[in-house]
């Protein structure tokens, strides 16, 4: 049992499987203290019995199709995948890839549904007026909203901004099944996954800790002069979605109002502190700190956050990413820990399961 319990601390998913256990134990606790059934947030390809599997299927697509461009050409895609499959996937592989798809999903699905008991659970008290008026100070008496409009106008940045901000959507789980399927050392995945998946637990406890709805839906009429755009219409499916769950909890509506934290800039924040701790591509790691700043920006001028709730938001990504490193074994400690062991010829004791890849790094490896 003993043994057991030491393989099982060494894995590189313990911290990541207990959480979503954990996680998803309390998500159907509340559902069925509230007597509100759990509702799949993105439901439209089906139960999550067949749509997860189908997703799995389709990201591993995703992050394998590119690993075969860049090794083998465009042309030579579709044997370059079968050939990536055959020599690089064992069934170990699989196994991590799957957990980590797996954690991810269920804790993101707890999320949303412990979100949404937001209105049940948490009462009827909001913090936006102590949110707005600290904004009013970090801006000298004005609102930042209002700075940014008149700095940007109200057209062409709404537009870019509105694109940037609803892009985080398809970018999350992507980023997830690309560094799964693309980097084959197996703690590296297990770190990036268990960050993301951290950010939901802790955005749903800053959730209770400080209820908030965020400007826009507290004073919407200081965004009435922005044009249509994907952020409002998101916005406004939120509205009828919160609306509809007040009306009827046990419906198919789920509530998704909530400002702080701003878990958009928590996993944006959180992509960027893991693509340079763990050395990946420079142009990625560029990538994603200027997608941050436009991200940050665009919170606020489109009134979903408070300058509160993205600082908020930067502290849940940063104690994201720090705790992943250290359950995963990724702490430049652990490292140095490990490459000393590994010179002196003998194995690791500390060292997680599945730290070493399953084949030589190829030298087009996007490893560290």
């Amino acid at each position: 049992m003993l043994r057991w319990s030491r393989a099982f601390l060494r894995w590189p998913y313990a911290f990541a499987f207990c959480l979503s256990l954990a996680v998803g134990a309390t998500a159907i606790y509340y559902s069925q203290d509230l007597g509100v059934g759990l509702k799949d947030p993105e439901g439209f390809l089906g139960p999550a019995y067949i749509r997860l599997p189908l997703l799995g299927l389709l990201l591993f697509a995703a992050g394998l199709a590119p690993q075969a461009i860049h090794r083998y050409g465009f042309r030579r895609m579709l044997p370059g995948m079968r050939t990536i499959v055959r020599d690089e996937w064992n069934l170990r592989r699989v196994a991590y890839a799957a957990t980590g798809m797996v954690s991810f999903y269920i804790c993101y699905v707890s999320y949303r549904n412990l979100k949404s008991y937001l209105p049940l659970l948490g009462g009827d008290t909001i913090h936006d007026r102590a949110l707005l008026e600290l904004d009013h100070f970090l801006f000298f008496g004005n609102n930042p909203a209002e700075v940014l409009h008149s700095a940007l106008g109200t057209t062409v940045a709404a537009q870019v901004l509105a694109v940037l901000y609803v892009l985080y959507l398809p970018v999350v789980p992507i980023t997830v099944a690309a560094v799964l399927v693309l980097h084959r050392d197996f703690t590296v995945g297990a770190w990036y996954a268990t960050a993301v998946s951290l950010n939901w637990v802790l955005g749903t406890i800053s959730y209770y800790s400080l209820p908030s709805l965020g400007p826009a839906f507290y004073e919407p009429q200081r965004f009435a002069d922005l044009p249509e755009n994907g952020a409002t219409q998101l916005q406004m499916s939120l509205l009828r979605g919160a609306f509809g769950f007040k009306e009827d909890p046990q419906g198919d509506k789920i509530f998704g109002i909530a400002g702080f934290a701003s878990l958009h800039v928590s996993v944006v924040f959180t992509l960027a502190l893991f693509l340079h701790y763990a050395r990946l591509a420079r142009v990625l790691r560029y990538t994603a700190w200027v997608y941050l700043g436009f991200t940050m920006l665009a919170t606020l001028y489109l009134g979903w956050h408070y300058i509160a709730d993205d600082i908020g938001g930067l502290v849940i990504g940063a104690v994201a990413v720090w705790v992943g490193a250290l359950v995963t074994g990724n702490t430049k400690r652990q490292k140095r820990k490990r490459l000393a062991a590994e010179q002196a010829g003998a194995p690791d004791p500390a060292e997680p399961v599945g730290s070493r890849p399953a084949t030589p790094e190829p030298s087009v490896s996007p490893a560290p």
